[in-house]
């Protein structure tokens, strides 16, 4: 995952969630010089990472522009970034293409005091520590604490051999499923709606490695208590109930008629209080 030094935008229309970009490219050529890889990148705008402000981020925009940086020490100087500028840099990976992973992004940021007036220019010619990378799934809680997003790979993806022995179907799998079957999905849950017009009806949408899960739960349906805090309260759910496939004017329309909940919120460990959902706007 990178987070691409692009020019930020601190206010006015072009505030909201930035539009997500590929390239052919696998890092950016302000960064690294110019290498054409097959991988592509999906390029963030410095405002995703948390806590670095205006005057920061317009600093590196016009070091940039000025030649590529070579290095986080390069990149302190020329943009005139202090220890905690850099923390919030690194804390979002935006350091990848200078530094390396993650935990060596943050040794080096921390390790570039303030230098007195007279060496402030004068680069640092020292050996680097060489720290192990972190395991994936650190990697990931500390995008979503940075980024509220991670580009590594979903969380469900870690834990989908559980779900499978527990017979837990991914969004993909449940595309092969038959009209009227018995299933279980789990994921993770994005958004809960009950609108006016629905009569009581709750509509919830999970979403998995694979895609999202749409979830109806009529208000016919009886729900005990504990499964009731499960449906409104979890950030992780499973709901098991009737695969209903239908069509309209775009094709296949398919649903999940809810039955039962678990809410299985405690695998998602630190992860669960930095996810939200937009429930019920």
């Amino acid at each position: 995952m990178k987070l691409i030094f692009l020019p930020p935008r601190w206010g006015g229309p072009g505030w909201g969630p930035p539009r997500a970009t590929r390239q052919s490219a696998g890092t950016h050529p302000s960064l690294t010089p110019a290498r054409e890889t097959a991988r592509p990148a999906v390029r963030l705008g410095l405002r995703l990472a948390q806590g670095l402000n205006e005057a920061a981020a317009r600093r590196i925009e016009q070091a940039r522009a000025e030649r590529p940086f070579t290095s986080v020490d390069d990149l302190a100087r020329r943009a005139q970034l202090d220890v905690k500028a850099l923390n919030q840099l690194a804390a979002a990976d935006a350091l990848i293409t200078l530094a390396g992973h993650r935990r060596q992004q943050v040794w080096q940021g921390a390790a570039l005091k303030s230098a007195p007036e007279l060496l402030r220019d004068a680069p640092i010619d020292e050996d680097a520590l060489v720290l192990p990378a972190a395991p994936e799934g650190e990697e990931i809680v500390h995008d979503y604490a940075a980024l509220g997003l991670t580009l590594r790979r979903h969380p469900l993806a870690l834990l989908r051999p559980r779900l499978a022995r527990w017979r837990l179907r991914s969004a993909q799998e449940l595309k092969a499923a038959r009209h009227g079957e018995q299933v279980r999905a789990c994921g993770i849950v994005i958004g809960r709606q009950q609108p006016g017009t629905a009569k009581g009806t709750i509509f919830v949408t999970l979403e998995d490695e694979t895609g999202p899960v749409n979830v109806i739960v009529w208000k016919s349906v009886r729900v005990a208590e504990d499964q009731r805090n499960a449906l409104l309260r979890s950030r992780l759910l499973a709901v098991q109930g009737e695969w209903q496939i239908g069509q309209d004017s775009g094709g296949h329309v398919r649903h999940l008629i809810a039955q039962r909940f678990v809410d299985l919120t405690p695998l998602l460990g630190r992860i669960a209080g930095l996810t939200t959902s937009r429930d019920f706007h």
